[in-house]
């Protein structure tokens, strides 16, 4: 727990160049990535809470770096997407984290990094409940 505190921290201190969090920086990346998409299905696919979605949402895009549009498809629903602004800082976050990965890579060889992921896996896959 300590090491991925140690790593969210040094997202937030990177991102605060951009005035942004890891969260909201994820957030952002993300719809610029995979493109419009409901809150509610973000919420998922990142893991975090509707509520804490919806507030990130509200932030991004009172900077005008998120956009929510009606779906066409449903109208209780709202998609939401990127601004041009927003394309233009997900690209500098992209840039940040390719950085940070190599930071936190020295010293580790490829064949090490294999092996924590291997083993993350496996710890990831005793987090999980079984299925039936």
């Amino acid at each position: 727990m300590n090491t991925a505190n140690l790593i969210r921290h040094e997202y937030n201190v990177r991102f605060a160049e951009l005035d942004l969090n890891l969260s909201q920086a994820m957030m952002l990346a993300y719809v610029a990535e995979f493109g419009a998409e409901s809150q509610s299905r973000m919420a998922d696919r990142l893991g975090v809470g509707r509520a804490a979605a919806g507030n990130i949402v509200d932030v991004l895009e009172k900077r005008g770096l998120l956009e929510r549009l009606p779906d066409p498809d449903d109208r209780r629903v709202w998609l939401v997407q990127t601004t041009a602004d927003g394309k233009a800082v997900a690209e500098k976050i992209n840039e940040i984290d390719v950085i940070f990965r190599a930071d936190l890579r020295k010293g580790i060889s490829r064949r090490e990094r294999q092996e924590l992921t291997n083993l993350l896996l496996r710890v990831q896959q005793n987090l999980r409940p079984e299925t039936p």
